[in-house]
């Protein structure tokens, strides 16, 4: 005999078994009272069999109703056993996760996902590969990693991309800065202005590079740095202003370091999660992967 109801339709019942009433049971299972009508009667259908008798006063088990309770109250109890079985299996699971990232997005991403997985998997340990574009697909591609975050850019075959963010590159600045009060900034406005850049190993440098071919900046970056974050601490030193990735940028409440867009032309670039294709993922590298993109994916 197929199964027609699901586990929604016993909870359902045995809130009506309990109270007897069903505006009780609905509110008690947070359901309007039509629709605890409505599981209740797929319920004896798919059974094919009259479980309640009703009254204007008090809903009442039939005979076949009572035999069923009995039933379904040791398959619920089954049920949450093995649930609960589960749920400890995975609080003890141990282990590591190694995730390779490009710094802006580990900063964007990592931070509260990674405290959500260790609240859900207290004794697996986390490895973070912070490194650049080229750095991050090769760890993923050759299996330093089990997965990876970083933009689209120059992908092996063998390298799946699930897009999760859109970015925009901004002008960072202090918030004492003559230009801290536009509106927004031209990159020929930017490259007029003392800049920290990035070396020519920087993803992102690549990008611009690309991006924005036919500009050629008035003066030369006064420092590089090949990561994005040590950019952001020579803007708040005051070495320069530095065009960096949105997601890069500390919180907008933040007392030193501001932004303003950056246009003519606007760069775009999209973050996502790399995998090596038909790579299997470890249960728990499966996890925090699970949790990245219910959090971030088509945001």
């Amino acid at each position: 005999m197929p199964v027609n109801f699901d586990l929604n339709d016993l909870y359902a019942f045995r809130a009506l078994v309990e109270y007897g009433n069903f505006r009780l049971a609905a509110e008690s299972i947070c359901l309007s009272q039509s629709a605890l009508s409505r599981r209740i009667e797929k319920l004896e259908s798919a059974l094919g069999i009259k479980l309640f008798d009703r009254t204007t006063r008090r809903v009442t088990l039939t005979l076949y109703g009572q035999t069923f309770a009995e039933r379904s109250d040791q398959l619920l109890a089954n049920v949450e056993s093995v649930l609960a079985d589960v749920n400890k299996a995975s609080q003890d699971r141990v282990g590591l996760v190694t995730v390779a990232t490009v710094p802006s997005a580990a900063y964007y991403f990592m931070p509260d996902v990674i405290r959500r997985f260790q609240a859900r998997y207290p004794r697996v340990r986390v490895k973070l590969i912070d490194s650049s574009a080229g750095n991050v697909i090769e760890a993923v591609a050759s299996g330093q990693a089990d997965f990876g975050i970083c933009f689209a850019r120059n992908l092996q075959a063998n390298i799946e991309f699930l897009p999760l963010v859109g970015d925009v590159y901004v002008a960072a600045c202090r918030r004492d800065h003559p230009l801290a009060g536009k509106k927004s900034l031209t990159w020929r406005e930017f490259y007029q202005q003392d800049y920290v850049g990035l070396d020519k190993t920087s993803g992102n440098r690549n990008l611009l590079d690309k991006m924005l071919e036919h500009i050629i900046p008035e003066r030369p970056s006064i420092c590089e740095t090949r990561h994005v974050t040590t950019m952001l601490g020579m803007v708040e030193a005051g070495v320069g202003i530095a065009a960096v990735p949105a997601m890069s940028m500390p919180p907008s409440e933040h007392s030193v370091l501001t932004h303003l867009p950056l246009t003519d032309p606007v760069v775009k670039r999209t973050v996502g999660l790399i995998r090596r294709s038909g790579r299997m993922q470890s249960y728990v590298a499966a996890g925090l992967e699970k949790l990245i993109t219910e959090r971030y994916h088509a945001v």
